[in-house]
Formats: structure tokens, sequence, C-alpha cells
């Protein structure tokens, strides 16, 4: 146990050295201005963030084609406990990755680095897929809401399990969509087989998290960014989602895609986050 505690202790004290040494990004500029990537710089650290109801396995499509062409791909672990404790994890696995960062987030994995990536220069780009694009303020509930296309009703689509502490307190609740609507739902256009699949192993999003205000002055605020729209998306609504990208500045592609387009449409995705790697 002894040796134990001393890596433990080690590893702490380098994790917060390096966020002590994160550089920090001057202050808001207001649109995102783009220029050409450096062919110098070393190529950018891909990581890419899933959102709620789903796990890293989302994005192995994308991550295999990625790889294939020379990039570094990180999938880490989203808490899905809450934007604002989600993104300070996120921030801190960023601070372990030297050098230049692509920053993907899916869903309410947009949430999560639009949070994160303020104030850390190291990242370059933004893209979101299918995502959140949130102003400092909104929710999740909110901004998903706001248009009208969202099938994710959560009177009839979602099951309910409370989180309880060691005493036996509810303190938060967690939830799931029902496996029965997941496919036709959340991954709509992805073979049956694999929607099933993808319904039984989903991970469950907090209750709380979905009233949760985005904390942080937007990083889309002076970070490049790119805007993948599913058009057929039936949980985060197109229209809602052009709404975001154009207050963002961001870069948009639309794409004839369901809510998991990096699962139905790998190819697509990569080719974007493709596109942001190679400016900064």
């Amino acid at each position: 146990m002894r040796n134990a505690r001393s890596v433990v202790r080690t590893a702490a004290v380098a994790v917060t050295a390096g966020l002590l040494s994160l550089p920090m990004v001057g202050p808001a500029s207001g649109s995102a201005q783009t220029t050409n990537h450096n062919p110098s710089e070393p190529k950018p650290t891909v990581v890419l963030v899933h959102g709620a109801w789903a796990d890293g396995s989302s994005w192995a499509a994308v991550t295999a084609q990625l790889q294939r062409q020379g990039f570094t791909v990180r999938v880490p672990a989203n808490p899905l406990r809450g934007v604002a404790s989600d993104a300070q994890y996120l921030r801190d696995y960023l601070a372990t990755i030297p050098g230049p960062i692509v920053l993907v987030g899916h869903s309410y994995g947009g949430m999560v680095i639009t949070n994160a990536a303020t104030g850390n220069a190291n990242v370059r780009a933004l893209v979101y897929v299918n995502a959140f694009l949130p102003e400092k303020g909104e929710t999740v509930e909110q901004l998903n809401s706001a248009q009208p296309g969202s099938a994710l009703d959560p009177n009839t689509a979602i099951d309910a399990v409370p989180f309880r502490d060691t005493s036996g307190n509810v303190v938060d609740v967690d939830l799931y969509v029902k496996p029965a609507l997941f496919p036709a739902i959340f991954a709509a256009g992805v073979p049956a087989e694999k929607a099933a699949v993808l319904a039984a192993s989903q991970r469950p999003f907090a209750l709380s998290a979905l009233t949760e205000a985005s904390p942080d002055v937007p990083a889309w605020d002076t970070i490049p960014s790119w805007s993948l729209i599913g058009t057929a998306d039936r949980v985060l609504p197109p229209a809602e989602q052009q709404v975001m990208a154009t207050r963002a500045h961001a870069h948009v592609v639309k794409v004839r895609a369901p809510h998991l387009s990096m699962v139905t449409d790998p190819a697509t995705v990569s080719a974007l986050i493709t596109t942001a790697a190679a400016r900064r």
C-alpha cells in the first residue's frame, strides 16, 4: 500500500505541474479566424469526446480512419455527470497531451469541449458533430427544445434509475433511452443489429446535466470551429444545430445523416476533422 500511495502521489504532483504550466489564450475576439497550418508544426493529436448514452466505441470507425492517416487519436471517457465536472475532467485530460490538439465533440460532448478548451492554447480547432455549441449560461434542455424536431420525449422515451450515495440518499437520477426506442430515435440509420448493441450498452446520463448551465465563456469565441450537421437528426434538431453553428461562426458541413453520423458516415466526419487539423 505504501508503494501504491507513492505512485499516486507522484502522478498527482505531475498532473498539478502540468496544469500550472498550461498556456493561456488571450481575450475573446468575437469570431473565429483561420490561417493555413504550418507544415513544420507537429501533426495535432485528435481528441474525440462522445456524448450522452454512448461511449468511446461510437468513434471506432472515425478513429481507424484517422489513425490510417497518421494521426494520434485519443478517445477519453466522458463521465456524463454534469457540464462543469465533465469539462474539468476533460480539461485535466487535455493537460496531459503535449503539442497541438484538435478537439471533437458529439452531441452533449459539444457542451463539454466548449468549456474544456477555454484557456487552452494547445487546442487549435474545435469540431462539432451533431453537437451543442452553447453560449455561457445555456443548458442542454434549453437548446434541445429551442427548435421543433426532437423525438426524444423525456416523458415517453426515458427510463430513470436513482443514483444513491453510500448512505442510501438519492443524489441524482441516471437516465437511459428506452432500449425499444433507442434504434428509431438515437440510432436511426444504423443497421438494426448494431443499433440493438448500442441500445444495450448505452451509458447513463445524469438528470442534473440537462439543466446545468454552461459555465464558461465558450471556447468557440476564440478558437476556429467546424460543425457537421446531420440533417436527419431526430435527437438534436438540425435547425438548432444551424443556429448554434452560425452564432459561433463555424464552418458548416451538412450531410444526410442521423444523430450518430460518426457511425453512419465516418468518412464524412473524418474528412471534416482532417480539414480542421490542416488549419489553425
